[in-house]
């Protein structure tokens, strides 16, 4: 394939010595660490949305973006266009996986109906194109956020004949992404949210969603879909607050509805940012209550309060990231999605392949770090010995939720008073030992 990107050249790893930009300096595919390469450890995928049909639109300018693709053309040819540029590009960096939305890809019809036959006829040239390049769909979603129909919301739209919409827009994408061999599903909710309480009832709108996601659940099961159902979570843009907010909201609302054991959490940086925590904390939460499914890899502007959706190069985000995988045993069956997006300024189509050649660097030497933090082990040990006092008899008996408030009462009065003082959290040098390894 060499229509879109004729200039570009496959790109090849040729070490830390190389001086050419259009080439991997880190990131090695079939290095191996552990019992795995490093293209299975990151399973990096690229997003249709940001990638393809990204044009540089902001606030207050269109789009000025170069590509040898049209980025308005709303016809089957310009959407078949855009396709093979996606695995043109996906297949010359060589990524493994790529994400789309249903409208990403289709253009809408004038009827529901026609909708769905489009999706159908350019679902037969993504299997296609998968086919010949070898590169495979990560994750479908169905975008519910553009279209005017969802102004006031989706699955929890005031209004039942939006609902239905959104219900039969997941049905169909959940079944492409099934017939293409999906390895996940995303439920991104871009305006499951409010604007102002005064005219929102708040409970019934969640009540509505949470029954959206059982009939999803229940398709699944018939479909035969072996995919794992992923939650993204974001506080808010395009809703002043949005229900899914951070990782502790969205884990409280599936548990709240019986749905936990049905989702996993997609986890992205720049929202991370929008709630006010940083992604560590987002993946630390879901880790603990075994949710982390898959990763949104970019990275926001802690100077502007909007979704920027950067390309990740910070190695220490990238360190911390691979450190919550690695503790997960991995990622799989999700990965890591560039939902990022070039700066207005980068014009070219080869602009592209530099943002994702530096960002996959960046993972690679993340996990390399993080890697050797592990193997090290100071930093572990150094957490169970803070938790040691927890490790003897009345601890265990807490924890397991035998003891009783008189017991532990005791155990205070035995000892009479505490100590003057606690052992140091050695901050500091553990903020040291990582500087060390990065």
């Amino acid at each position: 394939m060499d229509r879109f990107f004729p200039q570009i050249k496959r790109v090849a790893y040729e070490g830390r010595t190389s001086r050419n930009p259009l080439a991997f300096h880190h990131y090695d595919p079939d290095e191996v660490l552990g019992d795995r390469t490093l293209r299975e450890h990151l399973r990096f995928a690229v997003c249709f949305w940001h990638t393809i049909r990204g044009s540089g639109a902001d606030p207050f300018g269109p789009g000025c973006h170069r590509r040898p693709w049209s980025l308005t053309d709303l016809s089957i040819k310009a959407h078949v266009d855009r396709a093979e540029a996606l695995f043109e590009f996906c297949d010359k960096l060589g990524a493994p996986f790529y994400c789309f939305h249903d409208r990403d890809v289709a253009p809408e019809g004038r009827t529901l109906a026609e909708s769905h036959e489009r999706l159908d006829q350019m679902a037969e040239h993504l299997a296609r194109w998968q086919k010949e390049t070898g590169v495979r769909l990560l994750w479908g979603t169905a975008n519910l956020f553009s279209h005017p129909r969802y102004n006031q919301g989706a699955g929890t739209s005031p209004f039942l004949d939006s609902f239905a919409f959104a219900a039969a827009q997941i049905r169909k994408t959940m079944e492409v992404t099934h017939r293409l061999g999906g390895a996940g599903y995303v439920f991104w909710g871009g305006r499951e949210g409010y604007m102002n309480l005064n005219n929102t009832d708040l409970k019934r709108e969640q009540d509505h969603m949470a029954q959206l996601l059982r009939m999803a659940v229940d398709y699944k099961r018939r479909l035969g879909f072996q995919g794992q159902l992923l939650i993204e979570p974001k506080p808010c843009e395009p809703m002043k607050h949005q229900y899914d907010y951070d990782a502790a909201a969205a884990v409280g609302f599936l548990r709240e509805y019986g749905l936990e054991r049905e989702f996993k959490l997609n986890l992205e940086t720049n929202h991370a940012t929008l709630a006010g925590h940083s992604m560590r904390h987002e993946l630390e939460w879901s880790l603990a209550r075994g949710m982390l499914g898959s990763i949104d890899a970019n990275v926001g502007d802690l100077l502007l309060g909007w979704d920027t959706d950067e390309f990740p190069t910070n190695l220490y985000e990238t360190t911390f990231i691979m450190m919550a995988v690695l503790s997960n045993g991995g990622i799989a069956p999700g990965g890591l999605n560039f939902d990022a997006r070039v700066r207005r300024e980068s014009l070219e189509p080869e602009d592209l392949f530099h943002a994702h050649i530096g960002a996959m660097d960046a993972f690679a030497r993340g996990l390399k770090v993080a890697w050797r933090l592990r193997e090290d082990g100071r930093l572990e040990e150094f957490r169970r010995r803070r938790y040691a006092s927890w490790d003897a008899e009345l601890g265990r008996k807490i924890e397991s939720g035998k003891a009783t408030l008189e017991e532990v009462e005791a155990h205070a009065l035995r000892l009479g008073s505490t100590p003057e003082f606690n052992p140091s959290g050695r901050q500091e040098m553990l903020e040291n030992l990582i500087n060390d390894f990065i």
